[in-house]
C-alpha cells in the first residue's frame, strides 16, 4: 500500500479541513446567488406525475423495529414490475420535500448538511408499470418524474457501466444519485465533499428501509465505471457526477 495516499484518504475522512478555511471567503458569505435545489425542467420535457405521500393506498405500514432488523442487502429480484405507487413512495421516502422554505432552501425526508442537498435522483427503468423504459430524474420540488431519454439495451448498458455486476440488468428500477458539489461548496468550501459523501449513505438507508414496507430490496452499490454511467445519463462529469448506485426489485 502506498502511506503517502492512504494518509491523503485518512485525511479526507476527518474534519481537520475546517481549521483551514477562511469561511468569510464562502461563495455564500460573499453574497452570491446559492446554487438552484433542483435542476431546471423546461416546456418541452415530458413529466409525469407521482403519487403524493398522503393519497397512496397500496403502501402498507410497517413496524421501524421490524424494518430495521430485516434490512440487508440483496442482489437477485423477482420477475415482478414494481407499481408507479411503489415507485412514488421509493422516491418520496429518500429525496421528497416536507416543506419549500424559499428559493434555496427545501426540508427533506432525509438530512444533509446545512440543509444543501447536492444530489439528484435519475432512475433506470425496466419494469415499473405504466412507465417505459428509460432514463428518467425525480423532480422532488413536484414530485414528478422527467423522462430524459431512451437507451437501447438499457439493462446491458448498466450491467456494463455498473463493472458486470449482472443484478443492474434484471432489477425493475435502479436509483442512480449524482451530486452537483457546487451546492455543498457554495457554503463549505473544500469541506463539502466529506458531508456530500456521509449524506449519500442518509439517502440510500432510507431507500432500504422503505423497500421493507413494500416486499422489495435494494443492494448500495459504490463500484462503477465513473465515465461509462455519467455518460449513460448525459451528464458532464465534472459539475455533475454519480456518486451511488442501488437496484431495486420485489424479493
Amino acid at each position: 500500500m502506498d502511506k503517502e495516499l492512504i494518509d491523503q484518504y485518512r485525511y479526507f475522512l476527518k474534519d481537520s479541513v475546517r481549521l483551514t478555511i477562511d469561511f468569510h471567503l464562502t461563495d455564500q458569505n460573499l453574497g452570491k446567488n446559492p446554487p438552484a435545489i433542483e435542476k431546471p425542467v423546461s416546456e418541452e420535457d415530458t413529466t409525469i406525475d407521482l403519487i403524493p405521500v398522503n393519497e397512496l393506498k397500496n403502501i402498507p405500514a410497517v413496524d421501524l423495529v421490524k424494518a430495521i432488523g430485516n434490512r440487508k442487502s440483496h442482489r437477485k429480484f423477482l420477475d415482478q414490475p414494481l407499481t408507479l405507487d411503489e415507485l412514488s413512495f421509493l422516491l418520496w421516502a429518500t429525496q421528497g420535500v416536507r416543506k419549500r422554505v424559499n428559493e434555496a432552501i427545501a426540508y427533506r425526508t432525509v438530512p444533509s448538511a446545512g440543509c444543501r442537498h447536492s444530489f439528484e435522483t435519475y432512475l433506470c427503468v425496466l419494469n415499473v408499470s405504466g412507465l417505459e423504459q428509460g432514463i428518467y430524474r425525480y423532480l422532488p420540488l413536484k414530485h414528478q418524474l422527467l423522462f430524459e431519454h431512451k437507451v437501447d439495451n438499457l439493462g446491458q448498458h448498466l450491467v456494463e457501466a455498473s463493472l458486470g455486476q449482472p443484478f443492474f440488468g434484471k432489477a425493475p428500477v435502479s436509483f442512480i444519485w449524482t451530486t452537483i458539489p457546487y451546492r455543498m461548496e457554495w457554503r463549505y468550501d473544500i469541506a463539502a465533499h466529506k458531508v456530500i459523501a456521509i449524506d449519500a449513505g442518509h439517502v440510500c438507508q432510507n431507500l432500504y428501509l422503505a423497500c421493507e414496507a413494500i416486499n422489495a430490496g435494494t443492494c448500495a452499490v459504490a463500484a462503477y465505471n465513473q465515465k461509462l454511467i455519467d455518460e449513460l445519463l448525459r451528464i458532464d462529469g465534472d459539475k455533475e457526477f454519480t456518486i451511488y448506485m442501488a437496484p431495486v426489485g420485489k424479493v
